[in-house]
């Protein structure tokens, strides 16, 4: 996860912004109700109020649903002011990422629960097997040529799928092959392969902590999930 301090994430989100209006000629300020002006007086007002509203904005999407504002004002004015702050910069960030991934966790417990009561269901079907770590796999053909090993180039054909049977991702529909380095993908997908003898294709079942973990992926693939994919070693590139 990305260091992520309150007030430099803010100040992280307001450079940005900066930086692009550089290169946008014609970009307009945004017009101010009466409303917004009876209560931001002055720009000391609007840019600690825009502080506020950036900042909650991002922990609301990490989960966080209430905040102690005294003690968020005492780290502000401590700080501003020079004065000796209760946490040192760097457990101020251990503390947010710590909490950021509690957040997660609590956020993705249902997703998480829906992918261990599928895959303990789904560790009784004939023909399922269970490697130590977790991962589940089926196999659909088996081939006879070498296994790939950790540093391998692999060329694959796979569909991705979410237990509920979404798709997520198919390089079959792009009709184009997928080549990588098999210890640069998730863990499921790493361990799977190096079953596979080239010239097989296997199913595999991959609980959330071999996937993408409580983060998830993108909208596609959300934090806790579990993941089904069909894949097709086709060789080991040379």
């Amino acid at each position: 996860m990305k260091r992520i301090v309150l007030v430099f994430l803010t100040f992280l989100i307001c450079w940005g912004s900066f930086a692009q209006k550089k290169t946008i000629k014609t970009q307009k300020a945004p017009a101010f109700t009466k409303a917004t002006r009876d209560e931001l007086k002055n720009a000391l007002d609007s840019m600690s109020y825009a502080l506020g509203v950036l900042d909650a904005t991002f922990f609301k999407q990490q989960g966080m649903e209430k905040v102690n504002f005294e003690m968020m004002n005492k780290g502000f004015d401590d700080v501003l002011n020079g004065k000796s702050t209760l946490l040192t910069p760097q457990q101020c960030d251990m503390t947010v990422r710590e909490q950021i991934q509690a957040f997660m966790r609590k956020k993705s417990q249902a997703t998480i629960d829906e992918g261990n009561k599928f895959l303990a269901e789904n560790s009784k079907r004939p023909g399922v097997t269970i490697t130590p770590s977790g991962l589940q796999y089926e196999v659909i053909t088996m081939g006879t040529g070498p296994r790939p090993v950790d540093t391998s180039v692999v060329k694959v054909q796979y569909d991705g799928y979410l237990i509920n049977g979404k798709k997520f991702d198919s390089s079959r529909d792009r009709g184009q092959p997928a080549s990588f380095t098999l210890n640069q993908v998730i863990r499921g997908w790493t361990e799977g392969l190096k079953l596979m003898p080239v010239g097989s294709r296997f199913k595999f079942y991959i609980p959330y902590t071999l996937g993408y973990g409580e983060q998830g992926a993108g909208n596609a693939i959300a934090g806790g999930s579990a993941l089904i994919f069909d894949v097709e070693l086709l060789e080991i590139v040379k």
